[in-house]
């Protein structure tokens, strides 16, 4: 009997489910939060945001070997649901790590005009290279929705006085 490895990750946001939702769409803000490490950066964000659509986020990272050379992780998903402010749902995979894809749906309560929570649901599978990533995967996880978090609500010099990053 299968056994399959869910990771689920919450996080509440002091923005709108609108604009928390969109930020997942924006490849000027996802590129700024989606799969972004400590040690990586992100190079590419391509996002074709309908259902049948695709992303590609491309992060250039450390070899774990400790020597100065680096290697691409290409985080690819096709959305399979998207219902705006409130439910995003994508088939997940991550190359080199893994061409099989897995599901990710994202859903967004609103708690007030400005206050919204973000379920992040992953399920990874039943085999055993699902038992062993999942608590990796919800760090990772974590990690992601806190950038988020700093992406939305930090305050940046522009022209003219502060601005949030990303709104007009």
């Amino acid at each position: 009997m299968p056994n399959p490895t869910t990771v689920r990750v919450t996080h509440r946001y002091n923005v709108s489910s609108v604009r928390l939702f969109d930020a997942w769409l924006t490849p000027a803000l996802a590129g700024r939060f989606l799969f972004a490490t400590r040690t990586g950066n992100v190079l590419h964000c391509e996002i074709d945001p309908q259902v049948g659509g695709q992303f590609t986020v491309t992060d250039r990272r450390p070899n774990a070997d400790g020597d100065e050379s680096f290697f691409d992780a290409q985080h690819r998903g096709v959305y399979v649901e998207i219902e705006r402010p409130h439910r995003l749902s994508f088939d997940f995979s991550v190359e080199p790590y893994s061409d099989a894809a897995t599901r990710v749906t994202i859903d967004i309560v609103s708690m007030g005009p400005q206050m919204c929570e973000l379920v992040l649901t992953h399920d990874m599978g039943d085999d055993e290279t699902a038992h062993a990533n999942a608590e990796r995967s919800r760090k990772g996880w974590d990690t992601m929705l806190q950038q988020l978090d700093k992406v939305l609500t930090t305050r940046v010099w522009g022209m003219g006085g502060f601005k949030i990053p990303g709104s007009a």
